[in-house]
């Protein structure tokens, strides 16, 4: 059976994220691994996303890696995506949002 490899950011939340989809598939008998990717957005913090190509920066490596075949689905926040998104690599499905009042605030 093949395993199903899991691209994602290498940050604590996209790890997170991927997880969920690894269990999700672990409980239906589908054997798959996590394959973390670091990306150009991981790489440079000394600078704002404008001044480095904005926010596809957090996902190129992952299409990347996905065109060569170094994984067979990528994990991403819907907050790294850019508003286009390459015809090839298509949003295949959406987890459910949690709760959104889920926050803490604190003074500045």
């Amino acid at each position: 059976m093949k395993t199903v490899r899991i691209g994602t950011r290498g940050s604590a939340l996209a790890l997170a994220q991927a997880r969920l989809l690894l269990e999700f598939l672990c409980e239906r008998g589908i054997s798959s691994e996590i394959v973390p990717i670091r990306t150009t957005g991981d790489r440079i913090q000394d600078r704002t996303l404008a001044e480095i190509g904005g926010k596809g920066l957090f996902v190129r490596e992952l299409d990347q890696a996905l065109r060569a075949g170094l994984c067979d689905v990528a994990v991403h926040s819907c907050k790294d995506l850019p508003m286009e998104l390459p015809a090839d690599l298509p949003v295949l499905g959406c987890s459910a949002r949690e709760n959104p009042r889920d926050v803490l605030v604190l003074p500045a």
